[in-house]
This record gives structure tokens, sequence and C-alpha cells, in this order.
């Protein structure tokens, strides 16, 4: 069959090609990418199912497909694994029209892992090609039979005879694999044509093209048309004549009424490139372009267009976990929609050339890129090195998203290579070594928040890490990078920063039972995505800090006159071009549905980037009844930059529902007492005390027992009871104090005749240092609760380094025991447990009787559950809880990176402290307990 439908392809191709000859045709031996394949003949010699000939799609990576050896990048250190040296050999034949006899006809590879040697017939196509991520080819128009079939082979060792490559690509902090893992296909091109257009359009509409032919035996003439990428002619250029003996030449000129290309407003033309001779045209090519002026000035900074340019990026591995690096175009425009929706404005293609379809959606949907040479922490040698810096810039020449060339990465240089970039690249695109202080920019990877002497904040040149905040599990990305932002935009030198990275990348391995989807312990976990992109809860912290409008500080409330501040932190885009929208609500205590007091949408103030602007929203009469506000920023190209929220009321006031939700009963509380206990006891509610420490002992409704307890404990310091007492009060509630040595030094428990029951813990009243938690927990049976619904911070849990993204608002979610980038077989996001932000109120889900509490206490953290602990935890990727499960916080702690301690990544994370003078009226945690069934 896939025979067959090469056969198709080609001769449909060939009758294109009698009839419009002057053009150049792709036909594809392979498929397009990886869902859309074409089985190839296939023998591997090593590993699983070798030894036999069958088939494999293609474009593929042959482990995925069941075959050969698994291995990491850092397996080679560890002796006791096998490092598979398998190759993969492949069989294809196709047709080969007659109408393609005296055309230039190349076998055109986009990337194979690693060594490849082609034969076509039975001979070899040309030399063996080292280097797994670029493009080369082969002109196999002598080798081809017209007419007949054609048998294309092709042996693929995983392993290099270059050692250098071996260390440069597979000897790296990701999975290596093997095969053709992306397309292969012949370029079908005139006996004479242009074999290279590489083109440097500027911003303001001057243009140079470097124009090649394969030969120059005659006297010709090219010359250039520029059209939208509607087909609308824009502008043409007069031919320039090319003499006989002259392969190359360069035509200029200049197109009027350009709009210039940038990742806001990615205007795309089509320049079409003609070689004539006398009228005729020998062969045309187009070549999509945007027109954009790229610049690193010392001591200055990186300037697209004329305008200083901050960089808001992550690093991007080619990876999905059921193909490798063999991906599809759902996977790409997946990947970069997801930057988008970040706010992000740039990718690092970490650490290799990507796909080229990746950069033509860069190009069109707009993101700044970073294009890398391999080189993971070691170089190419000066012999291979030099030949595949040639493959990626003339591959990649035309992309206006491909602003700098990256080489290497952490050392994995040659500098005697560099001059190859500038060799080859029309534009002069900036040379980048991530991780040195060269060519002048800063790129240090992973510095703590104060460095350093002499660089970045403190430092003479541009600044941009092109790998900040190395994630980990639930750390780094977003935990700190608000402090950091902020600190790097005090300098005139910040230039921007790449997050690592945007996804986990755990593969499905098909050589292990069942499903398993393997990240190689923490090896690779690192994303601020899942494999199959879930979004954890730094993407949307990411998304606020990046945002390109800024609302200045405010507080609302009833009173609010309704003016906000709007700081406009687009590079190219004015205020004006986006849609502003508001919507203020009330939500009843223990629902989730809004009833909407007031909505509009805002007029857009003509603002321009870097400039704030004021606007008025009339919200007042819509405030009077409202609990939340919330306002949206709306890009002109439909992307929600952020939504905002504001609580319009205070905690106390909220509590105000609850507290008069029922009636005053006259009913008398009744107390009953034992040796070592106290229950006191109202129509609907029963709740038992510890005599000596004043602790939970139980609680019972009409509808039985809540295994809620335990509480009162201290959490974060250590005291003693020094003393208990209990009684009624002048309303006839009953009344349980308990009194402390220390923190909380007062706890106040009051059960009302309707059968509330209130908690008040004394706030701090002594200095306490380096607290990672204060407040207070309780104990609830883990396997007895089933959900959530709560007002305050969401849906994600938070972090004391990790506020922004969990927005104020009603959330609700089941339970689950996600570890985050752990679970891998069942990833749910948001994760249940952890600790959440600004609480109003919760109702707890459980399988006893569902019941709420109700928080009077400004700013309180309240913890659901312990999470699992990773397996493999490093750094700071992991934070303490306090004993207990559910408990009620003034202070959680930050989370760290990978590689840094939370105390290294800022003032924000770093561990408590309070201070205090006696008068301070500071807030007691107040909560109220509902039980009820009604």
């Amino acid at each position: 069959m896939h025979l067959l439908r090469s056969l198709l392809v080609l001769i449909i191709a060939g009758l294109s090609l009698s009839a419009f000859s002057q053009t150049t045709e792709i036909i594809y031996l392979s498929g397009t990418d990886a869902a859309n394949t074409v089985d190839w003949d296939f023998y591997c010699t090593d590993g699983q199912n070798s030894g036999k000939w069958t088939q494999i799609p293609v474009p593929s990576n042959w482990e995925l497909q069941g075959f050969g050896t698994y291995n990491y990048g850092h397996d080679w250190r560890n002796k006791e694994l096998k490092l598979g040296k398998e190759q993969g050999l492949y069989k294809h034949q196709f047709e080969v029209p007659t109408t393609w006899k005296g055309k230039t006809i190349n076998l055109v590879f986009d990337g194979s892992m690693t060594d490849t040697r082609v034969k076509i017939n039975g001979k070899s196509a040309g030399a063996m090609h080292q280097g797994a991520f670029y493009r080369f080819k082969y002109d196999i128009s002598q080798l081809l039979k017209f007419g007949t079939t054609n048998l294309l082979e092709v042996d693929v060792a995983k392993h290099s005879d270059n050692e250098s490559v071996n260390r440069a690509e597979r000897q790296a902090d990701f999975w290596i694999f093997g095969g053709i893992f992306r397309p292969v296909f012949l370029e079908v091109l005139p006996k004479t044509h242009i074999q290279r257009a590489a083109i440097d359009a500027r911003a303001d509409g001057t243009f140079s093209a470097l124009i090649e032919l394969n030969h120059a035996k005659t006297n010709d003439s090219v010359s250039a048309e520029l059209l939208d990428i509607e087909g609308n002619k824009v502008g043409a250029i007069a031919p320039s004549e090319i003499r006989k003996g002259m392969s190359e030449m360069v035509i200029s000129g200049k197109f009027e009424n350009i709009r210039a290309w940038n990742p806001e407003w990615p205007t795309l033309y089509d320049m079409k490139i003609t070689l004539k001779r006398d009228r005729s045209i020998v062969h045309e090519v187009t070549e999509r372009i945007g027109f954009r002026t790229v610049e690193l000035r010392k001591h200055d900074g990186f300037y697209i267009n004329g305008e200083r340019v901050v960089f808001k990026g992550v690093n991007r591995h080619s990876f999905w976990p059921e193909t490798g690096r063999a991906l599809s175009e759902e996977n790409h425009l997946t990947d970069i929609r997801l930057m988008k929706e970040m706010n992000m404005n740039a990718v690092r293609c970490s650490h290799y050339v990507p796909d080229k379809r990746f950069l033509e959606l860069c190009d069109s949907i707009g993101l700044f890129v970073l294009n890398e040479v391999t080189g993971w922490q070691d170089s190419y040698d000066t012999i291979v090195g030099p030949k595949l810096v040639k493959e990626t810039v003339l591959r990649d020449h035309n992309h206006p998203s491909v602003v700098i060339w990256n080489h290497g990465n952490e050392g994995g240089w040659d500098f005697a290579n560099e001059k190859n970039f500038h060799t080859y690249d029309i534009q002069q695109r900036p040379v980048l070594y991530p991780w040195l202080l060269r060519n002048g920019a800063d790129t240090q990877h992973y510095p703590e928040f104060e460095y350093a002497t002499s660089r970045f904040t403190y430092g003479n040149d541009p600044f941009m890490p092109t790998e900040l905040l190395h994630g980990l599990y639930d750390g780094g990305h977003g935990a700190g990078l608000d402090e950091y932002w902020r600190s790097y935009e005090s300098s005139p030198l910040h230039a921007g920063a790449f997050l690592w990275v945007l996804a986990d990348e755990a593969v499905l391995r098909t050589d292990l039972p069942g499903t398993t989807y393997d990240s190689d312990g923490n090896h690779a976990p690192d994303g601020i995505l899942g494999p199959h992109r879930e979004k954890e809860g730094s993407f949307y912290t990411i998304k606020e800090i990046w945002s390109p409008v800024q609302p200045e500080p405010v507080t609302i409330n009833r009173q609010w006159n309704g003016i906000l501040f709007l700081k406009n932190k687009f590079t190219y885009t004015n205020l004006k071009d986006c849609v502003f929208r508001w919507e203020a609500y009330k939500i009843p205590i223990g629902s989730t549905q809004k009833e909407i007091t007031g909505s509009g949408i805002t007029s857009s103030p003509d603002a321009l980037p870097g400039e704030t602007a004021r606007i008025q929203i009339d919200c007042q009469e819509a405030l009077l009844t409202a609990d939340i506000f919330e306002f949206t920023a709306i890009d002109h190209q439909g992307y929600q930059l952020y939504t905002w929220t504001w609580p319009v009321i205070q905690p106390n006031e909220k509590a105000t529902d609850l507290i008069h939700s029922r009636p005053s009963i006259n009913e008398e509380i009744r107390i009953t007492e034992t040796e070592k206990t106290v229950t006191a006891l109202t129509q609907e509610i029963e709740i038992s005390f510890n005599k000596q420490n004043g602790h939970l002992l139980s609680v019972k409704n009409k509808k039985g027992t809540l295994s809620l307890s335990g509480g009162p404990l201290p959490a974060g310091t250590n005291t003693s009871v020094k003393s208990t007492q209990w009684a009624k009060n002048a309303d006839g509630n009953f009344v349980f104090e308990i009194h402390s040595e220390s923190y909380p030094e007062k706890v106040t428990w009051e059960l009302q005749k309707n059968g509330l029951l209130m908690l008040q813990a004394s706030p701090p009243a002594s200095r306490l240092n380096n607290s990672d938690f204060l407040g207070i927990s309780f104990n609830y049976p883990e396997e007895k609760c089933t959900g959530v619904k709560w007002m305050g911070r969401g849906p994600y849990r938070v972090w004391k380094n990790r506020l922004k993204g969990s927005n104020l608002g009603v959330w609700e979610k089941s339970y689950n025991n996600t570890i985050t980038g752990e679970s891998f077989n069942k990833l749910i996001y948001p994760e249940f447990k952890g600790y959440h932000g600004n609480l109003y109120w919760a109702t707890l889900e459980t399988t006893e009787t569902d019941f709420t509490v109700v928080s009077e206490t400004p700013n309180l953290f309240f913890q659901l559950f312990t999470p699992a602990r990773p397996k493999h935890v490093a750094g700071g990727t992991f934070p303490p809880f306090p004993k207990g499960d559910i408990s009620f916080l003034y202070e959680i702690p930050a989370i760290g990176t990978k590689f840094k301690q939370a105390e290294q990544l800022g003032p924000k994370s770093q561990k408590g402290r309070f201070a205090g003078h006696k008068g301070d009226e500071n807030y007691p945690i107040k909560l109220w307990f509902n039980f009820r069934t009604r």
C-alpha cells in the first residue's frame, strides 16, 4: 500500500512538473509528520524486535515503535546499563517518471539519528551524514532509473562513529533515540536553478537577497516580487543581470508601506524570486519572510525593529511521550499556543535545531526563537561542527522568528566553529553561548536572586539567563519569578529570561509491561506542563507575571471609585488595540453559582508601550452587593492576557452570611462530663473536648459522627497548655478556653445555641523567627474526603513565593492524589493536596457529612492534607508541612528549584518572621464550623 501511495504521488507530481517545470516541487517519500506516516521496510540490529525484517512508520523514533534500546543521555555514566548502539536498516521503493529526466533531483532528510548512510539502487548517494537534528541532502539525479522502480536504502546508526557527535548529542541531559524522525522527501528542480535565496528583509522595507545558482552557463536575470500572504502584489524589484560564470549575486531594494514583523503583529510576506533567460522563466522560488531588524547593542540590549526587547521565554524540547522527537503539526501548534497563553514572546530551542514546521508556525503565530546548534555540555569537533552550523543556517536563514543563534549549551562549543554562523548568515544575527558572558550578552544559568558581583543588575552588559528557575516536580518556574522579574526590571540592561523547561519529558516505554511513562527519575520531570501538556500551577503564575498589561496595585472595596491604572508592557502594541472587560458577582457560602451584580466593557485607553493609562470603570452600584471583582484584558489577536480578581469584602463581612443564616434558638445547651472529656449538646450538634488540652475529640450531627478531631494543634511552634476552663456565657453559649505558654497563648471555643461552633486562636504575641508555617491544625481521615469547595485563591495550590496566578474566586475540585511531575498514568491537575490561599470559606465533601469552615481572618492559608513525597526529590522541591491533615495558617513555606533552596530565591522566599508591640491589634485566627445538616 505504501508503494502504491508513493507511486500515485510521484505520477501526479510528474504531471505537475511537466506543466510547471520552473518551480521547485516537493514529493514526500515518508509521511509529512508523526501523525501522517508512511511504512517502510525495517530491520533493527539489536534490542527489541531485532534480527528480522518488518515495517516501521516513517518518520518515527524506532524505540517508540518497539525496536532497539531505550537510553537517557546520562546512561553512559552507569556501566551497569546497556548503552544501545543498534542500527536501523530501512528500505523503500518509489517510482520516478520519465518527465524528470534532465532535472536536478535531491533526496532530502530533515533529521536522522545519527550516522546516516544512503544508497539509491545499490549505489552510495554520497558521504555519510553525522549529526541528528539537521537537514542534509544528496543530488541523486544520476542514480535514478526513470520510468521504473527505484530502491532507497538507508543505514542509520544510533551511536556515531564520531565521538564528538556522541559527546555533543548523546551524552546529554535528555532522552536519546534512533531513527529517521523527520520527513524524507525529493526536491525536484530545473537543471539550472536557484539553490539558495537568503534574504535580509529590514523593518524599514529595505532588503538584500543573496542568490546562488547551481551553475551559470549563460547570461540570465534575477528579479524579485513581493506579495502579501493573500497573494496581492505589494511591489517588485527590476531585474538584475547575472552574467555567465557568476554563480551568485546580491539583489537589493526597498518596498514601501511595509508592516514590520514582530511577535505581537507577525506580518508575513511572500518574496517571489525569478530566474529568467531572455523572457523565459528558468526557475522561480518563493520564500515566506518577515521584515524586521535585529540588533544587539553593546552595553545596552537587544533591539528588534528599533525597540528594546525583553525576552519572556521558555526552553522547549521537541518531544511527545508516544512519539519521542518525531512530532506532528498538532504537537507544534499545542506548544506554541500554550506559550502564547502564558504571555511568552520567545522560545529557546533546547538543545538542538527544531522541526522546520515549528519555525514556520513561530513565524506566523508570533514568537522570537533562539535557534540552537547542539552541544549539551560538550562540543562537535572542527570537522563535523562547521558542516552542521552551515546546515542550520542554510535551512533556517529566512525565518523572521529566528533572531539569535545559540552555539551549543553550557560548554558544548568549540569557539573555532563560530565563524561559520557569520559566513553563512546574511542577516548577521547575534551568536550567543548559553551560560556565558560573551559576544555582548550575559546568559548565566540559574543565578541566585542576589547574583552577582559586576554581573546582571550590577553589570555592564545586557543580561538574560537562558535557563532560569529550574523546574522539578512543583518547584521552580513560577516560584520566585515575580521577585526575580521585578528586580531585573530595575536595570536598563535587563534583556529577559528563559525558564527551564516547557514540559515533562516522560516517554512511553514500549519495552516495559503495562503503560509506563518514564522521566528517568528526576532527570526529566522539569516542566511547567506535564508530558501531555497538562497545566501545572506555575502556568498561571507565569501568565500573570508576564502579562503585557499590568494593573497598578489597588484596593477594591464597596467604596472604590472605579479608577484603575494600567501599565502597558507590550513592545509594539497600543492599549487601544486591546479589549477590557469587568464583572462583579456574589456567591453564597457553600455554593459555586455566581450571582452577577454587574458587568461591562471599558473603553480602551490610548497608551503606547511603556506608558501608564488611567481608566474609569462604572461599577459602583455593582460593588454594593458584590463579593468579588474581576477585570480581564484581551489583546488584538484574541488572547486573554489575564483575568485579575479582587475581594470586595473582608472575610469577617462574608462570615456574617453564615452567622445570620438562621435565627437565634432559645433552647438551652446541655453539658455532660466524664473524667477526661466535656461534651456540649444542641438540638443538632454534639461536640466533645479533651478537658486537659481543649482539643476536639468528636463531632456528631443528626446523620452520625464526623471524624474531625485532634485540634487546635499548634503548627510551627512548641507550646504547652497551662490551663483550661469551660462554662456557659451570658448568652447561654458553651465556651471553652485554653491558655498556653506560647503561641497560641489563648484559644477559645464557643458552641452557639444555633449549632455553629466558633474557634478563636489569639495572634502571635512574641517574636518568632524562621517559621516554615504558623497556625493551627486538625486531623481528618484522608480516605473519607471526596472533594472540596471553597472561596479563596484557586484552583491551584500556592507556595509563599508562588501566590500570583492563583485567583480569588469560588472553586471546586475532587480528591486526587497527584504527585506533580510523577503520577504520569493518572496526572490530575489541579492537585488536591497542599496549601491554598486567602480562605473565606471551605466546604469539605466527605463520605460522612459535608461540613463548612468559614474564616474571619484576612490572608489566611489553609492546608488540605500533605502531598506524597516524590521519589527523587532534589534541591528545595519538597517543602515542609505541619502535622495534621487540615491546617489554618498565617505563614506557609516557599518552594525552591531543582538546584536551589527556597531561601536563595529572594526576600519573599525566606522563612517567616514576626515581631510586634504591645497594643498591636493583630488578627486572631477566627473560624466558624458548620456541622449542621440543614
